[in-house]
């Protein structure tokens, strides 16, 4: 017997049958879905129709509804945007949650500026500069760079930052950059090689080809022969580059094409990007699927679009959406012109849509791939260490210093056997003078436990960099809070140089585990990835530390460099190092240099001066 909604009794004929956005509320008043309509009765009349069918997507949220609150719009665009803000601001349980774990890379130039150069960027906004991309990682846009600037050698920093340089860059020995900053390229001829990057990067290689050959024939009759041997070896490079792409798409352009593909209850979406009709790059991403397809296709897009993204000109989709005509608006408003959100159903672009639907399928595959590994290694470590649980969340804790001074610690996240970057944090050490590690790792135990008792997100498994001392604080601070039940502990030990059974040389020991109230600790299998990903935790945990420790001697010895000179405050400090780069630069300065800098007036330059050449005095 099918499960009908618990609402109470709804006059449907009371909502209004202009476009507009839903909200569906649970016990309580929380909203635990956003939704938009071209027609507000009509697209909730649907609900209760799916609810009495017995579809499990629908009566997952409609058994859950206790109220309905609508908002009319004007028109079917205004309802898209409204409801785009309203998902962000109350990020309901049922709406689609594209997290990421990174934003898209893409590639900046702007050929207002004097002299224009590459910059790798997460945000497309509408600032008349020409953006490249997108890129899928960091790694990717490296490699492109590197090979544009053997191509094309553009600056690689500010210009005002490379002149302050008494020289050329290291890259430009390189024959990587053409050092504008000091005049060794005349505009005109930096003007060609930015032309010629806008050509590669958008696609137009053949014309970068033909340029360049009609430029080592000129200088080669004129006997120019090592720039007509400059330029051989750049078409050289342009066409290899160019064999590496031989993906194309059917009718060219730029392009979005998503593929669909659905199991059990998750949904794994795969976006291709074609850029001028070239296959550049994909992502996917996994959904849990709780309502209709279209509607979860439809949300996802504007998710995947609300951010500041690159907008292609066509948008190729498995399934047609509802809202395809305000999707086009809206789209369009983001580019500047028009955009087309197609559902091919014959042709070339019917084949573009499968092939995104078999990436989103082998994307599945993989993931459940990876989560299978993931799974056997959390069973090893909850075998080998004798959990309680499975180490669905795992911590490491880390102190640094430097002779008691500055102390800090570290918190290192593990969910789901992957690191979790987002919830890694760093504590001051407040209550601590000097060097007692063992009370720091008290300190910033005791402050992240009692926190997480406080708000919730309590680890099921908590690491500290140490042997036994580290161990019997973090047992002392379970007992302490009533957790010793609730979360399992260890401490790593590092590996001990060791003599061989010969004497002759020394060899490492394997890392040592210890667990509470049990005498001998315990060693996992060399190279596993049990032990891997433990490790990679403690090294995370003492790098994010480490990290944190130079950060603040470096913010303490600028602080007391330049604190104590009259007039010298805050705001000023901050103007000095804009404009000459670094504190070693101020501390370098001449006088006149000093005087020469926005907002220095003359009593405050000649106290600067004399108080970095008083300390040169023997």
């Amino acid at each position: 017997m099918s499960s009908k909604p618990t609402l109470p009794e709804i006059d449907l004929k009371k909502f209004p049958t202009a476009p507009g956005v839903y909200l569906m509320k649970g016990e309580g008043g929380e909203i635990l879905y956003v939704g938009k309509a071209k027609s507000l009765r009509a697209r909730l009349r649907s609900y209760f129709a799916s609810a009495g069918d017995g579809r499990l997507h629908v009566r997952f949220l409609m058994n859950r509804v206790r109220d309905i609150e609508t908002i009319v719009t004007d028109t079917e665009k205004e309802a898209l945007i409204l409801e785009n803000t309203l998902i962000k601001r109350h990020r309901p349980r049922y709406n689609i949650d594209l997290r990421d774990d990174k934003t898209y890379v893409s590639l900046r130039l702007d050929p207002r500026e004097e002299f224009p150069f590459l910059q790798v960027v997460r945000r497309v906004p509408r600032d008349g500069a020409l953006y490249f991309g997108p890129f899928a990682s960091s790694a990717a846009v490296k490699e492109t760079l590197k090979e544009i600037h053997r191509i094309f050698p553009l600056r690689r920093y500010p210009i005002e930052r490379c002149r302050r340089r008494g020289r050329p860059c290291l890259f430009h020995q390189m024959g990587q950059c053409s050092a504008p900053c000091h005049g060794l390229i005349s505009a005109g001829d930096y003007r060609e090689l930015v032309r010629g990057v806008i050509a590669l990067l958008a696609g137009r290689q053949s014309e970068v080809v033909d340029v360049m050959r009609a430029r080592m024939g000129a200088a080669a009759a004129a006997m120019r022969y090592e720039e007509a041997a400059r330029l051989r070896d750049q078409i050289r490079a342009v066409e290899q580059t160019v064999e590496k792409q031989k993906v194309d798409a059917a009718a060219g352009g730029d392009q979005d094409v998503v593929g669909l593909h659905r199991e059990g209850g998750e949904v794994e979406i795969a976006v291709l990007f074609f850029r001028l009709g070239k296959l550049v790059d994909r992502r996917s991403y996994n959904l849990t699927w709780r309502l209709d397809e279209t509607e979860l296709l439809s949300s996802f897009l504007q998710e995947f679009y609300g951010r500041d993204v690159f907008v292609p000109d066509q948008v190729l989709l498995p399934l047609a959406v509802d809202d395809a005509e305000a999707l086009e608006e809206w789209l369009g408003e983001k580019k500047g012109r028009k955009v087309a959100v197609l559902t091919p159903r014959r042709g070339p672009k019917v084949e573009l849509v499968g092939m995104a639907g078999r990436n989103a399928r082998e994307s599945f595959r993989e993931r459940g791939s990876r989560r299978e590994a993931r799974e056997a290694v959390l069973e090893e470590l909850c075998r080998r260490l004798h959990l309680s649980r499975s180490p669905r969340r795992m911590e490491c804790f880390d102190i640094s210093h430097v002779q008691g001074r500055l102390t800090v610690g570290s918190m290192a996240v593990v969910s789901e056997g992957e690191p979790d970057g987002s919830a890694y944090r760093h504590f001051r050490i407040r209550s601590v003078e000097g060097t007692d590690d063992y009370a720091c790792l008290r300190e910033v135990l005791r402050r992240r436990l009692q926190r997480g008792l406080k708000e919730g997100g309590l680890p099921d498994f908590i690491l500290v960099d140490g042997g036994r001392g580290q161990l019997s604080v973090l047992s002392e601070v379970l007992r302490e809070l009533g957790l010793e039940q609730e979360i399992d502990a260890a401490g790593i030990a590092k590996s001990r140089v060791v003599a061989n059974v010969r004497g002759k040389a020394v060899e490492r020991s394997e890392e040592r585990f210890f667990l509470p109230g049990r005498k001998n600790p315990v060693t996992l299998r060399s190279g596993s990835p049990a032990l891997f990903l433990l490790e990679r935790l403690r090294d995370e945990a003492h790098r994010f530390a480490v990290t944190y420790h130079r950060k603040l001697r470096g913010k303490e010895a600028l602080h007391s460099s330049l604190e104590g000179i009259p007039g010298v405050g805050p705001a000023r400090r901050k103007a000095l190092l804009k404009h000459f780069g670094s504190l070693k630069r101020v501390r370098a300065a001449t006088l006149e240099e000093l005087l020469a800098a926005p907002g220095v007036t003359g009593a405050v330059a000649r106290a600067v001066f004399a108080r970095y050449r008083e300390a040169e005095e023997p």
